[in-house]
């Protein structure tokens, strides 16, 4: 778009003057160092030291230190900036949401106001004269600090993700929730964004989708919406619909000094925000999966709920995931009908969008569920060990100690007292962890519970329970030399386990019987785990 076709205002805005702070030559390179990256409906323009991108619903400003934002006055009925007073409202909502998570981007929301000199207008930011516009306010920030960027240099590390994790939680456990949001909870209405992908993506089977992916992947939403409508009620009971982010998804997430910014979240339509918090993760978990990463997947995921205390989250999110994977095929579909996309883009989108409908299909997929229980005295590498096979198999983690914080409301990082550590209270953490265990197995997760397991009985019980619901099981006791567990013990830091070497010395096992030794493995954890991986 020339210029002469933008509105005058922003015209006005491309013009280094417009600014009450200095606009330097070049604001892509100044504060990026490098070219960033954008999405293809992003256009730079190159006639002012000022740049402009524009998206389909907005103009950005880039001067350098700070960007501005101007909403287009559109109404595209979910979306909808048709007046000033509607586009004031929203840039002041773009503002009180982002700040939850992005404080250090979102400053202000500023008035473009007009006056005239003998009938010429002169527009003016946050000066005098009639408010013909609105601006969202923000710090510019290296492009290069995108998540996105931080993979393709292969910056993201299983560290990062797990600190990721952590504000994620940090930041839904935070958020708002209210009769109101719940509402938006019910199966109802969250199945309404889903009816509208079948009808939006019918007409791109035989292009990017198969006739079978359509409909297995309609009959698997449909199925899981019919046969879990009670899951959905608990979720919504138990306060996990909140106003989160909405959009989630590793562009929209920059680390940048040393903090995670959680920026450009959904301001403009309710029902994309008030959401299962599940439905956040889901675009992290999409966009690790479509990169073919498992492993990191795996990290962040557990990382997440052992946060939260939300392993039961786990059994909603593969309706989320399918669905956030679909979305993406979707919008990337509706560039084959665009007129303005030449060919050799087209093609790309085309590619890119058969790929994500295949995922969206993979995810429906029947998966068979298995339970692992690890065993052995404090100190003798379960966790070590749990960890490195829930990576290998892209296992749900579970571990009592974080199950025991929770159900005593111990925050994880405290040393729990004497009260966490009663019969009663160990009792109920085993229980707890076996439920979630047998039910997590039983929804085709692959689990891992990391525990002591150190009794005949709470071991007969597990059996038991796990045979009865017919779910292969096994037990991996590991073993080390007490020497070698007491020096472990004494130099372990920043672990949410509270045992000591002085703890060690109480503790005993109790012998496998023989009904226990056929699913038992002993793992010597003083030796390299590449063998016992590769076997598993």
């Amino acid at each position: 778009m020339s210029d002469s076709a933008l509105p005058p205002v922003i015209q006005h805005m491309l013009k280094p003057e417009f600014y009450p702070h200095p606009v330097p030559p070049d604001p892509l390179q100044t504060v990026a160092g490098e070219p960033p990256e954008y999405p293809e409906d992003f256009y730079p323009s190159d006639a002012s030291p000022v740049q402009l991108i524009q998206t389909h619903i907005s103009y950005v400003l880039l001067t350098g230190e700070y960007a501005y934002k101007v909403k287009k006055p559109l109404n595209f009925g979910f979306l909808d900036y048709s007046t000033l007073e509607k586009r004031k409202h929203f840039c002041k909502e773009e503002l009180r949401l982002n700040q939850r998570a992005a404080a250090a981007i979102y400053l202000d929301v500023l008035p473009i106001t007009q006056t005239l000199d003998k009938g010429v207008p002169t527009f003016h930011l946050d000066g005098p004269g009639e408010v013909v516009e609105y601006a969202v306010k923000m710090r510019q920030f290296p492009q290069s600090t995108l998540l996105t960027n931080l993979y393709e240099r292969g910056e993201l590390t299983e560290d990062l993700l797990k600190d990721l994790a952590g504000a994620i939680a940090t930041f839904h456990l935070a958020t708002e929730t209210s009769d109101y949001i719940r509402e938006f909870g019910r199966v109802e209405r969250v199945r309404q964004a889903f009816d509208e992908n079948w009808a939006q993506t019918a007409q791109y089977i035989g292009g990017p989708q198969t006739q079978q992916q359509f409909d297995e992947t309609r009959a698997y939403c449909d199925r899981f919406f019919a046969e879990k409508a009670d899951l959905f009620d608990e979720r919504l009971q138990q306060n996990w619909i909140r106003e989160c982010h909405g959009d989630l998804h590793l562009r929209n997430i920059a680390y940048w000094n040393q903090q995670f910014l959680l920026f450009d979240c959904i301001e403009f339509n309710e029902p994309f925000r008030f959401v299962d918090v599940m439905f956040d993760i889901a675009y992290v978990v999409m966009d690790l999966d479509a990169r073919q990463r498992p492993d990191l997947r795996t990290v962040f995921l557990n990382e997440y709920v052992e946060r939260t205390g939300d392993w039961d989250g786990l059994r909603v999110l593969p309706i989320y995931v399918n669905r956030q994977t679909y979305v993406r095929a979707k919008v990337t579909s509706f560039l084959l009908n665009d007129p303005g996309v030449p060919e050799e883009e087209k093609r790309k989108a085309h590619d890119t969008a058969a790929l994500y409908y295949q995922l969206a299909w993979n995810y429906t997929q029947p998966k068979t569920g298995r339970l692992l229980l690890m065993s052995g005295l404090s100190g003798s590498g379960k966790s070590t060990t749990a960890k490195a096979i829930a990576q290998k198999l892209g296992a749900v983690y579970i571990r009592s100690d974080a199950v025991r914080k929770h159900l005593g409301g111990v925050a994880l990082t405290e040393r729990g007292g004497d009260d966490l550590y009663t019969p009663e209270m160990t009792q109920q953490t085993y229980d707890r962890l076996l439920h979630l265990g047998t039910t997590l197995a039983a929804e085709g997760y692959t689990v891992i519970l990391d525990a002591k397991y150190d009794r005949q009985a709470l071991r007969e019980g597990a059996i038991a329970q796990v045979s009865a619901h017919g779910i292969p099981l096994h037990i991996l006791h590991c073993t080390a030399p007490l020497e070698i567990l007491a020096k472990r013990l004494s130099q372990r830091t920043g672990d949410i386990a509270d045992a000591t070497p002085e703890i060690l010395a109480k503790q005993s096992f109790e012998p496998f019987t023989p009904t226990e030794a056929e699913y038992v493995r002993t793992v010597d954890t003083t030796q390299p785990l590449d063998a016992l991986l590769d076997s598993l």
